[in-house]
């Protein structure tokens, strides 16, 4: 599983700092709104051709890991 986080790369330098795929300029949040949209994994390749099957699977997984954490209330 972290061969497929792997795959996301944080650059202060790029992309305002946001998540990226293997250092392409391809946001993490741009594939997420594709799917989002209703396009499936094979239309996200077809509109994204630098993609791997496998970038997907890393952006499910990487956004599911921000959005698990705990919330405190104070």
């Amino acid at each position: 599983m972290s061969s497929a986080l792997s795959r996301i790369t944080v650059n202060p330098e790029q992309c305002g700092g946001r998540p990226c795929i293997r250092g392409m300029r391809i946001r993490v949040t741009d594939v997420l709104d594709l799917l989002a949209a209703g396009l499936s994994q094979e239309q996200v390749l077809e509109e994204l051709p630098d993609l791997e099957p496998e970038d997907i699977s890393a952006a499910l997984l990487y956004a599911s890991r921000q959005l698990d954490h705990a919330v405190l209330a104070a």
